[in-house]
Formats: structure tokens, C-alpha cells, sequence
């Protein structure tokens, strides 16, 4: 039975027609598909300036037929009551509503309307089946976080056994939880694992730590597929080693769509069909692949709720050989509120620092986590979980790494902590400025 697809038909998302009208995307011819988007561009704006007041007011000056004329709006744009945002004739009872994850720091509810959200699970449908992942049959392994409050658990429990899964927690990633998960993966034919990065990642520190490789426990694995955390290729090569899978990185935004999905030869695939992605520069002109910018996107389909030229709060870059029909995600570097700002006035991204720190403080296996707080101009702190305290020359390591690629002058304060701090989601997020 595909219980999956008709959970779907039965909240009212048409997933057979959403299927349908992908393939038909897809098989277009290259001219095809660029007037396809060009079309459904127009299509989008012109809706949404004739019915939906807010966007009315946000984008008085827009020109359908000049593309630069449209405004970028950002999550602060959209941090007002979901009914003024709302299009003539969507009630909030028959649209499909969410809220983001927050951990831009600008949380927001949102809306999409049910053929939109229909066509975000067509997307994603097709893209697990790259790995031959079917969601009607395939079971998932899943770490991701849950509900506390009684009935958001169970609704979330529900959906899992509908959906073929099983809920790891990451709100314990201790050797203990790991052990019992072990023994539910020896125990279940598992195809893939999906979930968020670094619970996935301290999972495979607990296998090698035990001298174990997960594909020799449960042989049904196929595939594992992380998403909504940075993944760095000292981990990604761990994953690897200790899964004995492939590894699969997607990026997604729930207000939006499945964004970007690793395609079978290795590339980030940028969903064409259902968004629009552009990469801008700080004054929202539109830079040359290969060039690092703000990550801006439009959703094509969603009448609900305009996303036309939303600045997701990402900074990324797109390959050169992308195109129109296949954009490629080359590298996304982070989000564009993780800037630290120096004692000299300089400002890097915070990913940097956590970069130099993980190439000293992680190569032993004595830390298994950490995170890297700005608390004043010319202090951070680096709070960690470990089996052993940090040792002096680490810390000088660490330090001194700090001064040689960024500057002097800038403090350096360690704690070592038992558990580190997740949002309610079950996200780790790895640099945070409180001075920005």
C-alpha cells in the first residue's frame, strides 16, 4: 500500500498530477525550459501585484518586463501577521502552514498553497530516487528532532509511521543512545538515513570509536542524506568510511522547496523547475556564476504566499558551467548574518573561525562538538563536549591558528561543557554573534 502518496491525496496535495507536470518540465527541450521560466516568472509577479495587498505595497515600483526592478525582500519583510500576507481568496484553513526553523535568528510563519506544496513533494520524490529511495516502501532512518508538547509528539509519531520511518532522537547523542540505536538498526532493513548533520556525524564517531562500519550491521542501507547543517569534508569522508554509503547533501528551506539535492555524479543539483535562484551581489545586482553572493530565490509556484526575490540569508556561489536548465550549487559558505566583525573593523564569515578550530580540536577524537560564540568585539568562546579537558597546547594551537588567518588581538575563551545548546528544531548552529 502507498500509504505515503495517500496521506498526501488525503490532506488535499494532488502528488499524482504534481508528478505528472514535473515530468513534463523535465523532458522539455532546452529553449523550452528557458521560456518555461521566463513565463513562470512573469506569471508569479503579475499574480501576486494584482492579488495580494502586501506585496502590492512592497513592490510598487516593479516592472513585470524588467526583472531587476523587482525588489528582494528578506525574512524581515515577512515578520507581520500571516493574514496580511495572505493572497486574495487563500484562507489559512486551506492552505498548507508552517513555520520557519529560526535559526537565521528571523523566524516567521509562512504559507503555500496545496498544488505549490504538492509540487515540493513531487520534487523531493524525485530526487530520493535518484538512489532508488522509494517513499512508500523505502524505511527511513531518521535523526531529526521532535515536538515535546504532547500533541505535537504523537502528530509527529503518526506521520513517521505513515511515512515508513523511525525517529532517532538528537537530543542525546550520548554513547549510551547511540548504543540502542545500534541495536535498532541491527534489528530493522533500513534503506537510507536522512537527518540533520551533526547528529548523523557523532553517530559515525560513535561506530569508529567501537571499530564498527553500519552497512556490515544493516546491509539493506543504500544511502545516507544529510541536510540542514554545514557539511565539511573531513566529515563527510568519516560518514563515508564508518556507513560504508554514499553520502548525499541537501539543501532545502521549508518556506521554499528542496533548493539543492547531490546528484549522482557528485554535483549540487539547484532545483530548476519549481525555483528560481539567483546569486546577488550587496547592492541585489546579479553576479557572474563563479562569483560568491547572497543566495536569492523565487518560488514559481506558490500563489498562497509571494517568495519572489526572498533573500534566504545564505551566501553561496554558482558553478560556471551551470545553466539554465541545470544550475549547480558549487559552494555554500553560510548564512549572511554568521559575520563576525573584528577589532580592526575587518569582518569575516564565523564559519571561518570554526574552520581553523576544527582542523586542530577534532583530530584526536578526544572533542566530539563544538560551537563558537561572538560575545564582545575581540572575545569569543569556543564551548565543547569532550572525554578529556582541553589541553594547554591545543588551546595555544587554536589561538595562534585565530591570529595567523584572521588578526591579533582577539580573545580566546574556552568551555568545556556536557551537552551543547540545540534549538527546539534539534539544529546545531556552529557560529553565533551576539554583537551583530
Amino acid at each position: 500500500m502507498r500509504l505515503f502518496d495517500l496521506s498526501l491525496k488525503i490532506n488535499g496535495f494532488a502528488i499524482d498530477k504534481a508528478k505528472e507536470v514535473l515530468s513534463d518540465i523535465q523532458a522539455q527541450t532546452d529553449l523550452e525550459f528557458n521560456n518555461y521560466i521566463t513565463a513562470k516568472k512573469k506569471d508569479i509577479i503579475s499574480f501576486h501585484l494584482k492579488h495580494n495587498t502586501f506585496y502590492k505595497s512592497f513592490a510598487k515600483t516593479s516592472n513585470v518586463e524588467d526583472w531587476n526592478s523587482i525588489p528582494v525582500m528578506t525574512k524581515r519583510h515577512l515578520q507581520q501577521p500571516l493574514e496580511k500576507r495572505l493572497s486574495d481568496g487563500y484562507q489559512q484553513k486551506k492552505v498548507y502552514i508552517n513555520k520557519t526553523s529560526g535559526s537565521s535568528g528571523d523566524p516567521f510563519i509562512f504559507a503555500k498553497d496545496k498544488w505549490c506544496h504538492a509540487l515540493t513533494w513531487a520534487e523531493i520524490i524525485n530526487r530520493f530516487s535518484w538512489y532508488d529511495i522509494d517513499f512508500n516502501t523505502s524505511s527511513q532512518a531518521r535523526f531529526y528532532g521532535i515536538p515535546l508538547d504532547k500533541k505535537g509528539y504523537y502528530k509527529e509519531r503518526f506521520k513517521d509511521w505513515l511515512s515508513n520511518r523511525y525517529r532517532f532522537s538528537v537530543f542525546d547523542l550520548s554513547d549510551a543512545a547511540f548504543s540502542r540505536a545500534l541495536k535498532i538498526f541491527r534489528s530493522r532493513k533500513f534503506e537510507y538515513i536522512n537527518g540533520y548533520t551533526s547528529p548523523i556525524v557523532q553517530f559515525a564517531k560513535y561506530l569508529k570509536r567501537n571499530n564498527i562500519v553500519l552497512n556490515t550491521v544493516c546491509p539493506s542501507l543504500k544511502v545516507a542524506i544529510v541536510t540542514s547543517e554545514m557539511l565539511f569534508d573531513d566529515d563527510k569522508t568519516l560518514l563515508k568510511k564508518q556507513f560504508g554509503l554514499p553520502i548525499v547533501n541537501e539543501y532545502g528551506a521549508s518556506e521554499l522547496d528542496l533548493i539543492a539535492f547531490q546528484n549522482t555524479e557528485g554535483e549540487w543539483q539547484i532545483n530548476s523547475e519549481t525555483l528560481y535562484v539567483e546569486i546577488l551581489d550587496n547592492e541585489d545586482r546579479i553576479l557572474s556564476h563563479g562569483e560568491e553572493g547572497r543566495v536569492v530565490i523565487t518560488s514559481l509556484y506558490n500563489k498562497a504566499h509571494p517568495f519572489i526575490r526572498y533573500d534566504i540569508g545564505d551566501i553561496g556561489v554558482l558553478d560556471k558551467k551551470s545553466s539554465m536548465r541545470k544550475p549547480i550549487l558549487k559552494k555554500l559558505v553560510g548564512r549572511t548574518n554568521d559575520i563576525a566583525i573584528l577589532p580592526s573593523g575587518k569582518k569575516a564569515s564565523g564559519l571561518t573561525f570554526y574552520y581553523i578550530t576544527k582542523s586542530v580540536i577534532e583530530n584526536d577524537g578526544n572533542v566530539s562538538e563544538f560551537i563558537i560564540e561572538q560575545v564582545a568585539i575581540d572575545t569569543f568562546v569556543i564551548k565543547f563536549v569532550s572525554q578529556q579537558p582541553l589541553s594547554l597546547d591545543k588551546k595555544s594551537v587554536i589561538a595562534k591558528a585565530i591570529e595567523q588567518y584572521l588578526e591579533a588581538g582577539i580573545s580566546i575563551t574556552f568551555k568545556r561543557v556536557d551537552v551543547l545548546d540545540r534549538s527546539t528544531s534539534g539544529k546545531l548552529k556552529q557560529f553565533t554573534s551576539y554583537i551583530n
